[in-house]
């Protein structure tokens, strides 16, 4: 079955492609969700005029992140964090703190875009996080977490 989607969906697809999914997940999910539509010819043009009115946009949005991208490059961050004797952190370093210290360097990221390499940060130690700012441009931000 064929579809357009209306919405971003991770793993399937952005917003106004057109994507192939089985049939019994397009009728009973996507579509009633309001996930996406099916596809028919005219529906398949009018999202191709539409794809080509947002790429002038697109390329606007995609040059400010990469800007932003070559700022982050250069911040090393720091975060404390309420330790044990033995370096071990009450509870855990998520992305929550994350974008509380982009956002004291100037950066407001949203913290859904950040995502934690391995499992949850419970150590003291050094650590990489990855900031996803457009579809294509992910940035890696290195970051160090110490006791307080």
């Amino acid at each position: 079955m064929e579809i357009i989607l209306k919405q971003d969906i991770h793993n399937l697809g952005h917003k106004d492609d057109a994507v192939t999914v089985k049939a019994g997940y397009g009728r009973n999910y996507l579509i009633p969700k309001g996930f996406a539509v099916q596809a028919t010819s005219s529906l398949k043009k009018m999202t191709i005029e539409m794809k080509k009115q947002k790429a002038h946009k697109e390329a606007k949005i995609q040059m400010s992140a990469m800007e932003i991208a070559k700022q982050l490059e250069t911040i090393e961050l720091i975060i404390g964090a309420k330790t044990s004797s033995t370096g071990k952190i009450f509870g855990s370093v998520n992305t929550i703190q994350i974008a509380e210290a982009l956002s004291k360097k100037g950066f407001d990221i949203d913290r859904k875009t950040i995502t934690i390499d391995g499992e949850a940060i419970k150590v003291v130690g050094k650590y990489t996080a990855k900031i996803k700012l457009h579809r294509d441009i992910i940035v890696e931000i290195p970051f160090e977490v110490i006791a307080e």
